[in-house]
């Protein structure tokens, strides 16, 4: 059974919506492509997943060793590649001030981050260079 559905609604502009909790995610072609750049583009949100997935196994690396990452934040810039367009680099970092983790835990969050669903999924071609700023 199908856990999400899509909906074109016209000028470049989609909605999926998640069918268990009823949330949606609006897309909109970037202004650089013809679009209204009103919204997150379906690229920008293959780098937000990205950055959402490290934070999610960050996170349950962190629950089970006691880490609090509450108010970690991490920016995101996305670089393109023409011919063809598609993403080339995601840049990512992360930052949490003041964490309380020894040397070995930090080295368990980075390695948690880099193996994510997300981050093995996409093309090897696409540079992730991410960035821990603890």
């Amino acid at each position: 059974m199908p856990s999400m559905s899509g909906k074109y609604l016209g000028e470049l502009r989609t909605e999926d919506t998640h069918r268990a909790s009823g949330n949606t995610v609006t897309t909109d072609a970037p202004t650089d492509n013809n679009g209204r750049g009103e919204a997150f583009s379906p690229t920008d949100l293959v780098c937000a997943s990205l950055s959402s997935c490290m934070m999610t196994l960050m996170g349950m690396l962190a629950e089970r060793e006691k880490i609090d990452l509450t108010g970690m934040t991490s920016e995101i810039t996305k670089v393109m590649a023409s011919n063809p367009r598609r993403i080339s680099e995601v840049h990512i970092v992360f930052t949490r001030p003041n964490l309380q983790a020894t040397p070995e835990q930090r080295k368990k969050l980075e390695h948690a981050a880099r193996t994510c669903p997300v981050a093995l999924s996409l093309s090897q071609e696409i540079k992730q260079q991410v960035e821990f700023r603890f």
